[in-house]
């Protein structure tokens, strides 16, 4: 799908602020209300934009630990790549998990209270995965910059 300039302005919008209304950005962007619905409508139907949702403050949800681990698999079978990829997913702790190159198979991005919380984490839910051979925790000190905007 190809986007224009107006395309890519109203992106820009709804990324800043999802719950613009189509009036407020026909005002911005000099567009009628109808184009601008237009718009939006096609670009959810092509899956440009994927869904809308509401951002919460880790600090005010008490989840304000923010840990990157690295997982290493025993093996790298089909198999054992799908049963991680399966388990990984329904641990709510695991916000991401990316499939990486290099000397770890998985990078999961886990929030949590607070240490006690992650280690409770690791014991109980993380290692009893059984195809996990080794894991590396790296601790954030502060978000220097943390968003979901894209650049367009």
């Amino acid at each position: 799908m190809k986007l224009d300039e107006k395309d890519l302005q109203i992106l820009k919008h709804l990324q800043r602020d999802s719950k613009m209304t189509n009036k407020e950005i026909s005002v911005k962007l000099a567009l009628s209300i109808t184009a601008v619905y237009e718009r939006i409508k096609r670009l959810e139907r092509e899956g440009v934009i994927s869904k809308y949702v509401a951002l919460l403050n880790p600090d005010r949800v008490d989840k304000a630990f923010t840990v990157f681990c690295q997982i290493k698999l025993i093996q790298h079978t089909k198999d054992y790549l799908t049963r991680f990829e399966t388990e990984v997913t329904s641990l709510p702790e695991v916000l991401e998990c990316f499939h990486v190159s290099g000397e770890y198979d998985y990078i999961l991005k886990v929030l949590v209270k607070d240490m006690a919380a992650y280690r409770e984490f690791m014991v109980t839910k993380l290692t009893t995965l059984d195809h996990i051979g080794s894991t590396q925790s790296t601790f954030t000190i502060e978000k220097v910059k943390n968003t979901t905007a894209i650049s367009l």
